[in-house]
């Protein structure tokens, strides 16, 4: 699933492509992945509405409409965003696309169907409704610390959850880990503050870095721990075995030797 970095890339395309465009029409080829409206509600509601920005948290991505409400788009594991002139750029998984009235059209592929769109009335009660926590890029230093203090989960698990702080997934839970010596199987409350403050600015560099390199992984600095997550094999510069197991209910990847458990 794509993580903040990832989403980011998105927004900027979106904004980039989408804004400030009358939608003239709706097309609907497969509804599943929207979620609270029908296909035809979906068309009526979008409809003559214009996208006048766009607002990011974590993983989730809201599209601003004219009218003060929003179209959230979740892109699931295959989701993505084409930009298009001529019907022949319409990729074979558009689910539906907005036509503007300017000739162009933004078509959400999804392979997979793991996406999830729905159409937000009040923004603020959603959030509420979700309890999805601040930002990995907004929260603050002491916000960050004052949530993790005694919480007696794994670090990973922490970083994981969504409701604490939004927008780490597994790849990236996993390099901050690594580029603070942590075991991810660490528990928070082993934790000093000191260490809790290092794994809140780790987190920040690494975000903001695959921000820079637009999420495209091949870009990534060559030492970090993501060019190196192959089980038995030794870490980057040789130091340490790198070690495959399950914490907090997914795939991790650690550097035994290297990564401190406390």
């Amino acid at each position: 699933m794509p993580e903040l970095p990832e989403v980011n890339t998105f927004q900027k395309y979106f904004e980039g492509t989408s804004l400030d465009q009358r939608i003239e029409a709706v097309e609907v080829h497969d509804a599943k992945i929207i979620r609270n409206l029908s296909g035809s509600e979906f068309i009526d509601r979008l409809t003559g509405r214009t996208f006048v920005g766009s607002y990011r948290r974590g993983k989730y991505l809201f599209a601003k409409l004219d009218n003060a409400e929003h179209l959230l788009l979740h892109f699931g594991m295959t989701g993505d965003l084409n930009y298009y002139a001529e019907p022949q750029e319409r990729t074979k998984h558009e689910r539906f696309v907005f036509h503007f009235d300017n000739g162009q059209h933004l078509g959400f592929d999804c392979p997979r169907k793991f996406a999830r769109i729905q159409y937000i009335e009040d923004l603020a009660v959603y959030l509420s409704e979700i309890q999805l926590g601040e930002d990995a890029l907004v929260i603050t230093e002491a916000d960050f610390v004052q949530r993790a203090t005694g919480k007696t989960a794994t670090i990973k698990g922490f970083l994981l959850n969504q409701s604490q702080v939004a927008g780490v997934g597994n790849l990236y839970a996993d390099e901050i880990c690594y580029q603070t010596g942590i075991h991810p199987g660490s528990r928070v409350n082993k934790l000093s503050s000191q260490q809790q403050s290092e794994i809140y600015h780790a987190m920040q560099r690494i975000l903001r870095k695959a921000i820079e390199r637009s999420a495209y992984y091949k870009d990534y600095p060559e030492n970090w721990f993501w060019e190196w997550r192959k089980e038995g094999a030794p870490g980057p510069e040789g130091k340490g075995i790198v070690q495959r197991t399950k914490i907090a209910g997914r795939t991790t990847y650690f550097i035994e030797g290297v990564q401190v458990l406390y």
